[in-house]
């Protein structure tokens, strides 16, 4: 099974960010952290990295469904949205696939919730 879905992108890093988080935010999600990979490694390691952002996205209706069938969900959470300048230029955009990430839970309930949010994020990624 697929961790993620992708989708390359003839875009600036920046309109990327702002086209994912456009998407993000149709589909009910909010952005709850920003990390700039490259930043970080630059300032923890001194080395140079390609642009590298990871978009930590929550859908709080879902949380809290989540969060009520299953207590220690919150240690998957939020759903990582990645994008990234690849070598040839172009922008990757990629999310994390929840029903890969929570397969080992063996939980109706929260399988029900997963694959919701599954959809929503392949629309997401999709709609780029």
């Amino acid at each position: 099974m697929a961790y993620c879905f992708s989708k390359k992108l003839d875009s600036s890093f920046e309109g990327a960010i702002a086209s994912v988080t456009a998407e993000l935010t149709e589909e009910g999600f909010g952005i709850l952290t920003e990390i700039d990979v490259r930043a970080t490694l630059k300032k923890k390691l001194n080395v140079d990295f390609r642009k590298y952002t990871i978009l930590g996205a929550c859908n709080p209706a879902y949380a809290y469904k989540a969060l009520q069938a299953e207590p220690r969900i919150g240690t998957m959470l939020p759903c990582n949205v990645i994008v990234q300048e690849l070598q040839d230029g172009k922008i990757e955009v990629a999310a994390v696939d929840p029903l890969a990430s929570m397969q080992a839970i063996q939980n109706p309930e929260l399988q029900s919730i997963a694959e919701q949010i599954q959809l929503k994020l392949k629309k997401v990624i999709e709609q780029l």
